[in-house]
């Protein structure tokens, strides 16, 4: 038995469309010592990290065409994130050497059940601008995947991250959005952050948020009520990841609840990564990427294989180097 996602034959060589995943790429320092946090840890791993470079490992590895759009240090931790990208089969082209910032850095400490404490310290990733741009090569683009963890914060980056998904818009493309809410880099500002995501959905074709942050964007309690809240201005496929309880997902007409698979959780770190590239990946072997997402019985189908990718990432430590191969899922399928 083999677990072939949507859109994929057997023997098929196809690609699909291009994915360009615009965002951070920076160095994650997890902490070795279980269940302990930042302030008491003292060992540390370095992984290859940054939610926008995580998708685009996650369809590249599983065999897609996929190209990674973002800034890093001149320095060893940026030449070793875009060794880590070639080495999964990601266009790094567009990686730009920032050669006065240095590489963005998050350290990373595993609570309980796989959750985890963050800390960032910002660096060469919040400069990208309109200049560092390969226009040639986002207009070859069929799918536009944005996930904001920083990009919402400040300029020069937030105003390019906006006029890029506008563009976008306007030229027709399928535009994913993720808005990656983390604590630590919004603080007390959560309003702005929430307007802005809110700007992002308006333009997005497909949108993947956890559980906490369609609370805190939609402003109401429940899932059901909150994506009924959102859906009133965000015309695109909403995906609520829920963890080992699946997701549910909403196109404003219908909803329904996808199941995942049980396994043992060691870093949720990069699952719901996982969880869009995957999806990304069957909508880019799609004849219309946008009929595609419109069709539930289809997404259905996308969202059940997107699942067993982020259960799979939750078994490893780490996020560009959890995730797996088709060929590593197919076995997963068989030893299930």
């Amino acid at each position: 038995m083999s677990c072939l996602p949507f859109g994929t034959r057997k023997g098929e060589s196809k690609v699909g469309s291009s994915v360009i995943c615009i965002g951070e790429l920076l160095i994650d320092f997890f902490c070795t010592e279980t269940d302990i946090n930042l302030m008491e840890g003292k060992k540390f791993e370095k992984q290859a990290g940054g939610a926008p470079a995580n998708v685009c490992a996650a369809i590249a590895k599983l065999g897609g065409k996929a190209s990674f759009c973002g800034k890093v240090g001149n320095d060893p931790f940026g030449s070793f994130l875009k060794k880590t990208l070639d080495e999964a089969g990601v266009d790094t082209s567009m990686v730009v050497f920032d050669p006065v910032h240095k590489t963005s850095l998050a350290f990373v400490s595993l609570q309980a059940g796989g959750e985890r404490d963050f800390l960032f310290n910002r660096g060469a990733d919040a400069f990208l601008s309109e200049q560092d741009i390969d226009e040639e090569k986002i207009k070859q683009a069929g799918i536009l995947h944005f996930g904001s963890a920083t990009a919402l914060l400040e300029d020069p980056f937030r105003t390019l991250y906006f006029d890029m998904m506008k563009k976008a818009k306007n030229e027709g493309k399928f535009i994913s959005f993720d808005p990656n809410f983390r604590n630590d880099l919004w603080k007390t500002n959560t309003e702005e952050f929430i307007s802005l995501a809110k700007m992002a959905m308006g333009l997005a074709d497909f949108i993947k948020m956890s559980e906490d942050e369609l609370e805190l964007i939609s402003g109401v309690n429940g899932v059901t009520a909150g994506l009924d809240a959102l859906q009133e201005t965000c015309a695109g496929l909403i995906a609520v990841t829920l963890g080992s309880a699946g997701t549910i997902v909403s196109n404003g007409r219908e909803k329904k609840a996808v199941p995942s698979i049980c396994v043992k959780s060691i870093d949720s770190t990069g699952a719901g990564d996982a969880f869009v590239g995957a999806l990304l990946y069957q909508i880019a072997h799609s004849e219309n990427p946008k009929m595609a997402a419109a069709n539930m019985d289809l997404v259905t189908k996308m969202v059940s294989f997107s699942n067993r990718i982020g259960a799979i990432v939750c078994t490893k430590v780490g996020a560009v180097s959890a995730m797996p191969s088709l060929k590593i899922v197919n076995q997963e399928v068989v030893s299930s």
